[in-house]
């Protein structure tokens, strides 16, 4: 059996998981209360009639605070019945999550009429940190639009071909902000930058005039060596601790060249050893 918990704060991509969720073969339940969670495992062991069963629950900041305070120990007893079970916590910065419910004119599920918006957001975060802090996966929303959002999920929850720990390499670009779900962060904006020529800058790091310039250069084979020999070094440590998800982040000033490149790159070289490696470039158009 396979479950997902889905967490998050409202506005940050919740039901759109829950449906990529649902039209990929999950039974999905919304704002379960999170007591009842080892209860529906059992019962999903127990009296299913799918050979292998997948659930996906969403549990969120409409559960009572006491129990989403036991979340921790809720989640033990459930992995305590040999269930494949991944947290996946979903997020956007505050500025992004006001913009949201602003364009939709959406309620959020904690104010009333002593507590705005912006204090609703805050107190949610508080709320849930219990489930934050056991998240297996975490997707910073703030960036993606609901196809991108539908993209990231079908790639770093359902595309698998191989047990154990799935591990992603992703370019961005510090101009439009880190992201705040990566475990590893390389910055290689000390590189030579094809932005700056000329008859470069309109491809990106997978067109063939940008891989022949930063294959040339000493400094890139430098980095790609000194990142790739710490990856093929501590990568298999991360997995041997039972992490189900690991993200490695390679940054450039905006995305296109020098960490598109190398992120590519890297993912040739690591793809034999590592089996469950996936490759995206979150600013690429």
């Amino acid at each position: 059996m396979r479950l997902i918990i889905v967490s998050g704060r409202s506005g940050s991509g919740k039901s759109t998981a829950l449906d990529v969720l649902e039209d990929n073969g999950f039974y999905c339940i919304d704002n379960l209360p999170a007591g009842l969670l080892p209860e529906l495992a059992e019962r999903a062991l127990l009296h299913t009639e799918l050979l292998q069963p997948q659930v996906a629950v969403s549990i969120d900041a409409r559960n009572l605070p006491s129990q989403l305070k036991r979340f921790p120990e809720l989640l033990a007893e459930v992995r305590s019945r040999h269930i494949q079970c991944n947290v996946l916590y979903l997020d956007a910065d505050d500025e992004t999550l006001l913009k949201r419910f602003s364009e939709t004119r959406r309620r959020h599920p904690l104010t009333n009429e002593t507590r705005s918006l912006a204090e609703a957001i805050h107190e949610e975060e508080q709320l849930l940190a219990a489930i934050s802090d056991h998240a297996d996966l975490k997707i910073d929303t703030t960036h993606l639009n609901l196809y991108q959002l539908r993209d990231t999920l079908k790639l770093r929850l359902l595309n698998q071909p191989e047990p154990g720990t799935a591990f992603l390499i992703e370019s961005f670009g510090f101009k439009r902000g880190m992201p705040v779900d990566a475990d590893l962060v390389f910055d290689v904006r000390c590189l030579p930058n094809p932005y700056w020529k000329a008859e470069l800058r309109d491809f990106s790091g997978l067109d063939q005039p940008v891989i022949d310039y930063l294959a040339a250069q000493p400094d890139v084979d430098e980095m790609f060596q000194d990142i790739h020999g710490y990856l093929t070094k501590w990568l298999p440590r991360f997995a041997a601790s039972n992490r189900a998800y690991v993200t490695i982040a390679i940054g450039c000033t905006g995305g296109h060249h020098r960490s598109v490149y190398l992120a590519e790159r890297l993912g040739q070289a690591l793809k034999t050893p590592l089996k469950n490696l996936q490759v995206r470039h979150r600013d690429l158009a």
